[in-house]
């Protein structure tokens, strides 16, 4: 199994690839990969890390587990790779990008453009069976992704962290809030958008404390 992973994240988080639990999640993964049709491509499990080094990082976008339907998971959380439909709740993420930014509607639903300016879309598990969601959960990708957070945390201050649903909440309940600008809403599926995802204008809100920490906007 291939893992590209940018240089400086591969050092931060070489201690986690060491250790035991990551060795049998990456056993349990290749037989998986090997008897099943899983997503995303290997080539494509660590693409968050690959698309936003740890230097560029500024924002942190926190997923649940990728896509399970064919040729729809991309590496990044929410994306899809171009020519894809949108799935409901990046459709209502770019509905909410529209009426906060005035930024219209893309015609593609690959994120690529967000990650290369310094968002980081994880999702907590990595990998998953086609059609079956949360099926690698409880491998060991959480402690792996806990770890990522962590190491962020840790390192890192003034990171916006977008965390919409309760599982994204607890998630990023690691990072400091009096040292990062941490934005709450609900998930964007649309069980839940109408009840607090329309109108939470965290992009703005995101783009006006990177402008006020002298980083750059994102231009969503």
């Amino acid at each position: 199994m291939e893992v590209r992973i940018a240089a400086d994240w591969k050092e931060l988080l070489q201690p986690e690839f060491d250790k035991p639990y990551f060795e049998e999640l990456i056993r349990f993964v290749k037989a998986e990969y090997a008897t099943q049709r899983i997503y995303p491509r290997g080539s494509n499990i660590f693409r968050a890390f690959d698309k936003c080094p740890f230097e560029r990082l500024k924002v942190v976008v926190i997923g649940q587990d990728p896509y399970h339907g064919p040729g729809q998971a991309n590496g990044l959380c929410f994306s899809v790779a171009p020519g894809v439909p949108f799935p409901p709740s990046l459709q209502n993420i770019f509905k909410e990008v529209a009426d906060d930014t005035g930024t219209p509607v893309p015609a593609s639903g690959d994120l690529d453009r967000w990650a290369e300016q310094g968002v980081l879309l994880l999702n907590s598990v990595l990998t998953v069976r086609e059609h079956q969601a949360a099926s690698h959960a409880g491998r060991g990708w959480e402690t792996f992704t806990d770890a990522v957070v962590r190491t962020i945390n840790e390192r890192r201050e003034g990171i916006v962290y977008m965390l919409w649903g309760s599982y994204a909440q607890r998630k990023g309940a690691i990072a400091d809030p009096m040292r990062n600008c941490i934005l709450k809403a609900v998930h964007p599926s649309p069980l839940s958008v109408y009840r607090g995802f329309f109108g939470c204008r965290h992009f703005s809100q995101a783009n006006a404390y990177l402008a006020a920490h002298g980083q750059e906007p994102i231009r969503w």
